[in-house]
């Protein structure tokens, strides 16, 4: 991206619903060079946080048809008039670091309504495949206007907490399945999970779907009820993406939870407790930075690094002591 962007004309294209400015802001907060994090900074000064979507989570097993489910989601919410942007992370290679980023060609219809974004990320190497920056594009999309946001992400079990970080309401997809597979579904990301949705609720699958939603239904009850929730959450409920059965009843549970939400003030407070934990996230970030600026640090952080390597150190001392280091430095 040139460095000849007006960070202040970026801001005002993104908030009059330019479909391109959004994607160049995206790009600007995605990048790592520091002149790029100092414009996106400013764009998203300029845009500040008065307008609020409804932000959604969505994980679930590779192969459970998230990618079938969002489309059919999408398309059904816009053609209830409203606007909606997906963010979906694909999965980066650790070797090479690249994503195929393939959602969009996933989601042929939904890409082409003219009321709908698509936007595929790297996962890079973050927990949950959510990238660090997705906060910030989640922020560019309130700016631009769009009523609701999908987070896709790749779904890995409790590294999901990271997408429960900075979203509204959190779903978890699965597939029809018996007794043996709900033991193997995560505790961790099941108790984040608000509506479970059991998907391809069609043809032969359809009854055993039925039963699959009331065995999580069950598994739910025993987990916790929040004291925060109404009666009733967190739901089990069956979905078709592919036949469109359930969708509406699904979206009809996620407006009734995020109204109750706003009216008790759990939204507001939520949304508070999110932006101290990305705070300190960022505070982390903004200080590992730091250290591995200076070239003299960047060394002596190599050299306990392989002093821990060698059992030279614990990892403790060994922090302690770059922080010592970086003291003296800054001196």
């Amino acid at each position: 991206m040139s460095n000849a962007v007006d960070p202040a004309a970026l801001a005002r294209g993104i908030a009059d619903g330019n479909r391109r400015d959004l994607a160049r802001g995206i790009t600007l907060v995605e990048s790592a060079r520091t002149d790029h994090r100092e414009m996106a900074a400013v764009v998203l000064d300029h845009l500040g946080t008065s307008k609020q979507a409804l932000r959604i989570g969505l994980s679930g097993t590779p192969g459970v048809g998230k990618s079938t489910f969002i489309e059919a989601l999408g398309m059904h919410l816009t053609g209830m008039g409203l606007r909606v942007a997906v963010l979906a992370v694909d999965p980066s290679s650790a070797r090479s670091g690249g994503s195929i980023l393939g959602d969009k060609t996933r989601m042929d219809l939904l890409s082409r309504d003219p009321n709908a974004f698509i936007r595929p990320s790297p996962a890079q190497t973050q927990l949950g495949g959510v990238a660090r920056r997705t906060r910030e594009a989640v922020a560019l999309c309130e700016g631009a206007g769009f009523d609701v946001i999908l987070i896709e992400t790749v779904g890995v079990g409790q590294s999901e907490t990271m997408v429960a970080e900075m979203v509204d309401i959190f779903l978890l997809l699965l597939a029809p399945a018996g007794g043996d597979e709900l033991q193997g579904v995560k505790r961790g990301i099941m108790e984040m999970a608000d509506i479970v949705l059991v998907n391809k609720a069609d043809g032969d699958l359809k009854a055993q779907a039925t039963r699959t939603t009331a065995d999580y239904a069950g598994a739910l009850r025993l987990l916790r009820k929040r004291p925060q929730d109404p009666e009733g959450y967190p739901r089990a409920m069956p979905v078709s993406a592919l036949e469109g059965d359930g969708l509406s009843k699904a979206w009809a549970a996620v407006t009734e939870l995020a109204e109750w939400r706003r009216a008790q003030g759990v939204w507001d407070q939520t949304r508070t407790t999110q932006k101290r934990h990305w705070f300190g996230e960022e505070l982390r970030a903004e200080m590992m930075a730091l250290l591995t600026k200076d070239p003299q640090i960047k060394a002596r952080l190599a050299e306990l690094e392989d002093e821990v390597v060698a059992g030279q150190r614990t990892p403790s001392a060994a922090a302690a002591a770059a922080m010592t280091a970086f003291e003296r430095e800054e001196r």
